[in-house]
């Protein structure tokens, strides 16, 4: 569009050279002719010839200024479709998939879910349910269930710990583009794009680190709910234990003597 405002303007301006040469000629032929043909009584008119030329000179001065400013309206155009451009660069899949990994190692969680109705159940039948009516078979089979729920819950912290180290250089590589697209952008929809991409990361940083702390206190949780059912469950092999017959001495034959 410039280029074409810039071409009409050279053109005009040859356009008005053009008609300034032949009007120049115009004049000098007329005072030729007037001063050879004085004698026919040839009559030139200098101040309507004058005039004339005046009123050409101040229309070309009127396309000029017309052009100038559709020069600058079109350059205005060309700054707001640089202001409208969008960036060319995009991390949200890349986003989504990782907090999609994160999620399912979330959904993975070995025997107690992250869930409160499973938390309420398997809790109930593991932790909160030991009693001295209960046979030795079943007091072991509740701490055997307690010690691998705390084993696995100690597994998916490391595993949630792995996954948020490894999203490290990522996020590294993903940060480094979004900055320097937005030190680049052409425009200001291009910058505030770039900063809201940055600030998705930041929030799936903050994601990552929320579901490592779930993982690290539901460890932690685990570990201590069972050393609290433990002590609820040496309690109850005392009662076991206390409930037998009392020691009743006897005489115990050894080496097959009868004697001392």
């Amino acid at each position: 569009m410039m280029e074409k405002l810039f071409h009409i303007r050279a053109k005009l301006f040859r356009r008005a050279n053009l008609l300034a040469s032949v009007m120049a000629l115009a004049v000098g032929a007329c005072v030729s002719s007037v001063q050879s043909a004085h004698a026919q009584w040839a009559v030139y008119d200098g101040a309507a010839h004058v005039q004339t030329v005046l009123i050409a000179a101040r229309e070309l001065q009127q396309i000029d200024n017309q052009i100038t400013s559709l020069a600058n309206q079109a350059q205005m155009l060309v700054n707001q479709a640089k202001n409208l451009a969008l960036l060319p660069l995009s991390t949200l899949s890349t986003l989504q998939s990782t907090i999609s990994q994160t999620t399912a190692l979330l959904a993975q969680a070995q025997n107690i879910a992250y869930s409160v109705q499973s938390v309420e159940q398997k809790y109930q039948q593991a932790y909160t349910s030991i009693s001295s009516g209960m046979s030795d078979s079943s007091l072991f089979s509740q701490a055997q269930t307690r010690w691998q729920n705390s084993v696995g819950g100690f597994e998916d912290a490391l595993k949630l710990q792995a996954r948020v180290v490894g999203n490290i250089p990522s996020d590294s590589s993903a940060m480094t583009q979004l900055v320097s697209a937005s030190q680049t952008s052409t425009g200001a929809l291009q910058a505030a794009q770039a900063g809201n991409q940055l600030l998705a990361l930041q929030s799936r940083q903050l994601s990552d680190i929320q579901a490592e702390l779930a993982a690290n206190g539901r460890a932690t949780a685990l570990q201590q709910a069972r050393d609290a059912a433990t002590e609820a469950e040496s309690e109850a092999q005392y009662q076991h234990f206390s409930q037998h017959d009392a020691y009743v001495p006897g005489t115990v034959s050894m080496f097959g003597s009868s004697g001392n």
